[in-house]
Protein backbone atom coordinates (compact mmCIF):
# COMPACT_ATOMS: atom_id res chain seq x y z
CA UNK A 1 0.00 0.00 0.00
CA UNK A 2 1.35 3.41 -0.96
CA UNK A 3 2.20 5.75 1.90
CA UNK A 4 0.12 8.94 2.01
CA UNK A 5 2.21 12.10 1.81
CA UNK A 6 1.31 13.08 5.38
CA UNK A 7 0.23 10.68 8.09
CA UNK A 8 0.74 10.41 11.82
CA UNK A 9 2.72 7.18 12.16
CA UNK A 10 3.16 6.02 15.72
CA UNK A 11 3.39 3.16 18.15
CA UNK A 12 0.00 3.28 19.89
CA UNK A 13 -2.49 1.28 21.92
CA UNK A 14 -6.19 1.81 22.51
CA UNK A 15 -5.40 4.45 25.14
CA UNK A 16 -1.79 5.62 24.61
CA UNK A 17 0.63 6.86 21.97
CA UNK A 18 4.44 6.76 22.20
CA UNK A 19 6.42 9.87 21.31
CA UNK A 20 10.17 10.41 21.38
CA UNK A 21 12.42 13.10 22.77
CA UNK A 22 16.18 13.29 23.32
CA UNK A 23 17.83 15.12 26.19
CA UNK A 24 21.09 15.50 28.01
CA UNK A 25 21.62 12.92 30.79
CA UNK A 26 20.92 15.72 33.30
CA UNK A 27 17.27 15.68 32.20
CA UNK A 28 16.94 12.24 30.62
CA UNK A 29 18.25 10.03 33.43
CA UNK A 30 16.04 11.49 36.21
CA UNK A 31 13.06 11.33 33.82
CA UNK A 32 13.70 7.62 33.24
CA UNK A 33 14.19 6.97 36.95
CA UNK A 34 11.15 8.92 38.17
CA UNK A 35 8.76 8.57 35.23
CA UNK A 36 8.43 12.35 35.03
CA UNK A 37 10.60 15.27 34.01
CA UNK A 38 12.88 16.76 36.69
CA UNK A 39 12.65 20.35 37.96
CA UNK A 40 15.43 21.44 35.57
CA UNK A 41 13.00 20.71 32.69
CA UNK A 42 11.12 23.95 32.07
CA UNK A 43 7.45 23.55 31.07
CA UNK A 44 7.29 27.15 29.84
CA UNK A 45 9.60 26.44 26.91
CA UNK A 46 8.47 24.95 23.61
CA UNK A 47 9.09 21.19 23.62
CA UNK A 48 8.81 19.06 20.47
CA UNK A 49 7.49 15.52 20.61
CA UNK A 50 7.97 13.12 17.72
CA UNK A 51 5.82 10.01 17.14
CA UNK A 52 8.38 8.79 14.55
CA UNK A 53 11.32 6.86 16.01
CA UNK A 54 13.37 7.32 12.84
CA UNK A 55 12.78 11.07 12.80
CA UNK A 56 14.09 11.17 16.37
CA UNK A 57 17.15 9.20 15.24
CA UNK A 58 17.73 11.74 12.48
CA UNK A 59 17.26 14.70 14.83
CA UNK A 60 19.54 13.29 17.55
CA UNK A 61 22.08 11.58 15.27
CA UNK A 62 21.21 8.21 16.82
CA UNK A 63 21.55 9.81 20.27
CA UNK A 64 25.09 11.07 19.64
CA UNK A 65 24.49 14.83 19.36
CA UNK A 66 25.46 16.95 22.35
CA UNK A 67 22.51 17.49 24.66
CA UNK A 68 20.58 14.61 23.01
CA UNK A 69 22.49 11.61 24.33
CA UNK A 70 19.52 10.15 26.23
CA UNK A 71 16.67 9.10 23.96
CA UNK A 72 13.31 8.76 25.68
CA UNK A 73 10.19 6.92 24.63
CA UNK A 74 7.39 8.83 26.36
CA UNK A 75 4.08 7.01 26.46
CA UNK A 76 1.26 9.52 26.82
CA UNK A 77 -2.51 9.32 26.80
CA UNK A 78 -4.24 9.50 23.47
CA UNK A 79 -6.69 11.93 25.09
CA UNK A 80 -3.78 14.30 25.74
CA UNK A 81 -2.28 13.89 22.28
CA UNK A 82 -5.69 14.45 20.67
CA UNK A 83 -6.20 17.56 22.81
CA UNK A 84 -2.89 18.93 21.51
CA UNK A 85 -3.89 18.23 17.91
CA UNK A 86 -7.27 19.94 18.38
CA UNK A 87 -5.54 23.02 19.81
CA UNK A 88 -2.66 23.08 17.31
CA UNK A 89 -1.82 25.43 14.49
CA UNK A 90 0.47 24.74 11.55
CA UNK A 91 3.94 26.16 12.18
CA UNK A 92 4.05 27.77 8.74
CA UNK A 93 1.59 29.77 6.67
CA UNK A 94 -0.16 27.91 3.83
CA UNK A 95 -2.07 29.92 1.23
CA UNK A 96 -5.58 28.50 0.81
CA UNK A 97 -5.54 26.66 4.12
CA UNK A 98 -5.39 29.89 6.15
CA UNK A 99 -7.57 32.85 5.23
CA UNK A 100 -4.51 35.15 5.22
CA UNK A 101 -1.07 35.46 6.78
CA UNK A 102 -2.26 37.78 9.57
CA UNK A 103 -5.00 35.34 10.61
CA UNK A 104 -2.47 32.49 10.67
CA UNK A 105 -0.06 34.54 12.81
CA UNK A 106 -2.85 35.33 15.29
CA UNK A 107 -3.79 31.64 15.46
CA UNK A 108 -0.15 30.64 15.90
CA UNK A 109 0.35 33.11 18.72
CA UNK A 110 -2.73 31.81 20.57
CA UNK A 111 -2.22 28.11 19.94
CA UNK A 112 -0.54 26.09 22.72
CA UNK A 113 0.57 23.50 20.14
CA UNK A 114 2.01 23.64 16.66
CA UNK A 115 2.32 21.06 13.92
CA UNK A 116 5.20 20.60 11.54
CA UNK A 117 5.46 17.93 8.81
CA UNK A 118 9.00 16.78 8.05
CA UNK A 119 10.32 14.12 5.68
CA UNK A 120 10.36 10.68 7.29
CA UNK A 121 13.81 9.07 7.36
CA UNK A 122 15.21 5.70 6.31
CA UNK A 123 17.84 3.69 8.20
CA UNK A 124 20.61 5.80 6.65
CA UNK A 125 18.71 8.91 7.84
CA UNK A 126 18.01 9.95 4.24
CA UNK A 127 14.70 11.72 3.57
CA UNK A 128 11.78 9.64 2.30
CA UNK A 129 9.04 11.00 0.01
CA UNK A 130 6.43 11.01 2.79
CA UNK A 131 6.26 13.19 5.88
CA UNK A 132 5.84 12.59 9.59
CA UNK A 133 4.38 14.82 12.24
CA UNK A 134 6.27 16.77 14.85
CA UNK A 135 4.19 18.37 17.57
CA UNK A 136 5.46 21.42 19.43
CA UNK A 137 3.98 22.03 22.87
CA UNK A 138 4.14 25.29 24.80
CA UNK A 139 2.26 26.97 27.64
CA UNK A 140 -0.81 25.01 28.66
CA UNK A 141 0.02 22.09 26.33
CA UNK A 142 3.55 21.74 27.69
CA UNK A 143 2.30 21.81 31.29
CA UNK A 144 -0.43 19.26 30.56
CA UNK A 145 2.11 17.04 28.83
CA UNK A 146 4.44 17.02 31.82
CA UNK A 147 1.82 16.90 34.57
CA UNK A 148 -1.16 14.98 33.18
CA UNK A 149 -0.49 13.02 29.99
CA UNK A 150 2.61 10.96 30.75
CA UNK A 151 1.93 7.27 31.43
CA UNK A 152 5.56 6.10 31.36
CA UNK A 153 9.04 7.17 30.30
CA UNK A 154 11.55 4.59 29.11
CA UNK A 155 15.13 4.70 27.91
CA UNK A 156 15.47 3.70 24.26
CA UNK A 157 19.10 4.84 23.99
CA UNK A 158 20.36 1.21 24.03
CA UNK A 159 17.89 0.36 21.24
CA UNK A 160 19.10 3.35 19.21
CA UNK A 161 22.71 2.23 19.71
CA UNK A 162 21.91 -1.36 18.71
CA UNK A 163 20.04 -0.38 15.53
CA UNK A 164 22.73 2.14 14.61
CA UNK A 165 25.46 -0.52 14.99
CA UNK A 166 23.51 -2.91 12.73
CA UNK A 167 23.09 -0.17 10.11
CA UNK A 168 26.82 0.60 10.21
CA UNK A 169 27.53 -3.12 9.69
CA UNK A 170 25.15 -3.27 6.72
CA UNK A 171 22.69 -5.54 8.55
CA UNK A 172 19.63 -3.60 7.44
CA UNK A 173 17.15 -6.47 7.75
CA UNK A 174 18.11 -7.05 11.38
CA UNK A 175 17.99 -3.30 12.03
CA UNK A 176 14.51 -3.06 10.51
CA UNK A 177 13.33 -5.92 12.71
CA UNK A 178 14.19 -3.92 15.84
CA UNK A 179 12.32 -0.75 14.85
CA UNK A 180 9.14 0.12 16.78
CA UNK A 181 6.11 -1.09 14.80
CA UNK A 182 4.57 2.27 13.97
CA UNK A 183 1.19 2.37 12.28
CA UNK A 184 -1.18 5.07 11.12
CA UNK A 185 -2.67 6.85 14.11
CA UNK A 186 -6.47 7.07 13.94
CA UNK A 187 -7.67 10.64 13.92
CA UNK A 188 -10.50 12.40 12.17
CA UNK A 189 -10.09 13.47 8.54
CA UNK A 190 -11.59 16.84 9.50
CA UNK A 191 -8.91 17.44 12.11
CA UNK A 192 -6.09 16.38 9.81
CA UNK A 193 -7.43 18.53 6.97
CA UNK A 194 -6.95 21.59 9.19
CA UNK A 195 -3.36 20.56 9.89
CA UNK A 196 -2.28 19.29 6.47
CA UNK A 197 -1.09 21.80 3.87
Amino acid sequence: MEEPLRRIRALHTASTITVYQAYSPEIGLPAIRDGRFPAVWKPGRMTWIKPSFMWMMYRSGWGTKEGQETVLAVEITRDGFDWALRHACLSSYVRGLHSDRDAWQRDLKRAPARVQWDPERDLHLRPLPHRSLQLGLSGEASSRYADEWIVSISDVTPLANEIHALVRNGELESATGLLPQEQGYPTSAELLARLCP
